[in-house]
This record gives C-alpha cells, structure tokens and sequence, in this order.
C-alpha cells in the first residue's frame, strides 16, 4: 500500500497506538524512505520507515476525534464554570488579558483560535514553525506586549536516542528554549510576564531552567492538546481579578 504526504496512518510496530498524518517523506542515506509524522490528537513528533506504516480506517479516525473533542468540551467547561455565565453555548465576555499564541501546526493553530474564541480569551494565534520561533517572537512581544504567551507546537525524541537529558536528542525542545529566552528580553519591565512553552515529550526540565516561569508540561508522557487552554483560562482569569482590582 502506498503512502503519501498526507496520509493519516499508525507505526505498526507501535500497534498503530497513536495517530499520525505524513508530513513528509524523506529518505536518508542508505536508501530507505522515512516518513515525519505529525500527531492528530497529540503534540508529538515522529519518524518511521515507510514499511511500518499502515493507513488508519476513517472509522477510527471519526471516533477518536469525536472523543477528543468531547473530552477539550468538558475540560474547558469544567475550567470555566462559575466565573462566566453563558448564551447559547458560547461565553459572553471576554477577558482583557492578552495572550499572544505561537503554533508549529496549522491545523493546531486553527483549533486554538476557535477554542479561545468559544471560551472569550483575548488571543492572538500566529502559525509558525517551531525552528522559526524564536527568531520572530521578539519582535511580536514587542508589538503586542501580551501578558500571557504561549509557545508550542510538536516535538519528541529522535528515535534512538537514549540521553533524555541531552537537548538535542529532543526535535524542538532547543526552539522552545531559545523562544522563552527571547520573549523575556523582550518583554516591558512593567509586565508579569507568564509563559507557556513545551509539547509532546519536550525536554520540559530544560525549557523551565530557561527562566520559563511556567510550563504546561507536567510530565514525560504525551500532552493532550487542551492543556494549554485550561492553564490559560486559568491564568486570564487571575488576570481579570487584578484588572477589576484596579
């Protein structure tokens, strides 16, 4: 069976336990051809050779995004009970903390924006790949002046790898380090500026020791992609108490 760019499939000798899509195929010196893989309903990051890999039934794929998605509508749900009321389903105010968001994934990116909106956080979602973040994310600090930035996108470590403390046995880990790095310069002396960076599988100890003041990584195990969004509600609502306070 032929596999392509695209392809939404699973690692066979995996079980086929997560699902990927193909970003791309390559091939490396010995002539074998891999596949990147990019995780549908995780932020992680993988490879494989093309023979270990199997296209996944729409079936599957259906019902696993209807219960994730069932799962993101409780989280946020449950996160935000008795701070907002609600119309139709929707949260009728909005916080005034800013967030300024940084996705690696477009797809990813598209969920965020839609799921900031439903839950009335004040965000700016901009698609950029992870090894491009940390050469951007200054001067957009700069323009926005967030109170809240989150940094994200996919990572995990290279195959092989067995120093989980070498930075670059990790895929993106460095980018997201490098990207916190860069927002605290940039940030106003004024601002508490608190920063969510990290994915699937990152090196999250290294990415805290970078003066990341949060991170939403809590583990070395895959990161469902609500995290994010209730640590932020969280936060924004914090946010909003000082700013009535004031």
């Amino acid at each position: 069976m032929e596999i392509k760019k695209g392809d939404i499939v699973g690692r066979i000798s995996y079980g086929k336990d997560i699902v990927f899509y193909v970003d791309r195929i390559i091939k490396v010196k010995n002539k074998k051809t891999y596949a990147i893989l990019k995780g549908v309903n995780y932020r992680i990051e993988a490879d494989a050779p093309i023979e270990d890999l199997e296209k996944i039934e729409r079936e599957r794929i259906d019902t696993e995004k209807r219960g994730i998605e069932n799962k993101i509508r409780k989280k946020l749900n449950l996160a935000s009970k008795g701070i907002f009321s609600r119309r139709n389903g929707n949260l009728n105010n909005k916080t005034n903390a800013l967030i300024l968001h940084l996705d690696g994934d477009r797809k990813y990116t598209q969920k965020s924006q839609r799921y900031y909106n439903k839950l009335g956080i004040n965000a700016i979602v901009k698609n950029i790949p992870e090894n491009r973040q940390p050469q951007l994310i200054g001067s957009l600090v700069r323009k926005y002046s967030p109170d809240i930035v989150v940094i994200t996108g996919h990572d995990g470590m290279i195959k092989n790898g067995i120093n989980y403390n070498d930075i670059y046995n990790y895929r993106n880990s460095k980018y997201f380090i490098n990207s916190v790095v860069e927002a605290k310069k940039a940030a106003r002396p004024d601002k508490d500026l608190v920063i969510f960076a990290g994915a699937c599988q990152s090196f999250y100890e290294a990415i805290m020791a970078s003066r990341c003041k949060l991170c939403f990584i809590t583990c070395k195990s895959i990161n469902r992609f609500h995290g994010s969004f209730i640590s932020c509600r969280k936060n924004c609502n914090n946010r909003q108490k000082q700013y009535s306070n004031k």
